[in-house]
């Protein structure tokens, strides 16, 4: 049964792990009066190489778990659950449950920038193997422009990078040069850093690929494309609080999810553990 709204209710934002932080931080400074909720489900992270039946049931789970702490709109902040679980999540799980909620993902708003920014209609694609697999980005690509050409990068050791914090590192740096190398040869102009870690490699990235090609990295797209939803929709932004709280949750309390996620939010955080 949905649960229904009986008070002002907070966003929730979602990720399997650290990554998500960084789109709140973004989201937090372009719309800083609401209330959010921010949930890792770190025990069961990374996502990218599980099943799309595992992925789907674990974010289906955190769904659940936010819309009972009074959510009302969640951000899947999270390019792997996005990819996998979140059209199923709005055509058939939400029209049951909780019609009146929504849930929103990070995929769309990072292609919608980059068919905006391309000149030469190729576009490369840094992500998760389930992500590449799943072709989310290239179907969404496509289906505002279909003469773009798109060239996918699957990089699995940069999420355990980033969250070891070892973006700086001398043998990071060569990982880089072999993932973006088959990219950079394809005369991409424009290149998607397609999971939310790879934000914090961005400065790196930079450096292999030079100023030719545009970044787009979700952070600051995802905020700004939040701002102008709540805008457009009204009857959403009138029932969220707006008291500047956040509150930070995760499935597996350490000390490395306080340090790295005060590292990755850009100011201390006191997190909480919770159960799926």
């Amino acid at each position: 049964m949905a649960k229904k709204i009986l008070k002002k209710s907070s966003i929730g934002v979602f990720d399997s792990g650290f990554g998500g932080l960084e789109i709140l931080r973004e989201i937090v400074k372009e719309s800083p009066q609401y209330d959010y909720i921010y949930l890792g489900d770190t025990a069961r992270a990374p996502y990218g190489n599980r099943s799309q039946e595992q992925i789907y049931y674990f974010t289906k789970q955190a769904v659940d778990f936010l819309f009972n702490r009074d959510c009302y709109l969640i951000i899947l902040a999270c390019n792997t659950a996005s990819s996998e679980a979140l059209r199923k999540i709005q055509r058939e799980y939400l029209p049951k449950y909780y019609p009146e909620r929504r849930v929103l993902g990070v995929i769309i708003p990072a292609v919608e920038s980059a068919t905006e920014i391309t000149k030469n209609n190729r576009v490369g694609v840094m992500a998760t193997n389930s992500a590449v697999d799943s072709n989310a980005f290239e179907k969404e690509l496509k289906k505002i422009n279909s003469q773009i050409q798109v060239f996918q990068q699957s990089c699995p050791l940069l999420v355990p990078i980033v969250e070891e914090g070892k973006q700086d590192s001398v043998s990071t740096k060569t990982i880089l040069k072999n993932y973006l190398e088959s990219l950079v040869k394809k005369n991409i102009d424009t290149l998607i850093l397609g999971c939310t870690h790879y934000g914090f490699l961005e400065n790196q990235i930079r450096e292999i690929v030079g100023n030719k090609i545009n970044i787009v990295s979700e952070g600051k797209i995802i905020a700004e494309k939040l701002k102008d939803y709540l805008t457009r929709h009204s009857e959403i932004k009138n029932i969220l609080a707006k008291n500047s709280k956040i509150e930070f949750l995760t499935t597996d309390l350490s000390d490395k999810f306080k340090d790295i996620g005060t590292q990755f939010f850009g100011r201390p955080i006191n997190p909480k553990k919770i159960s799926l």
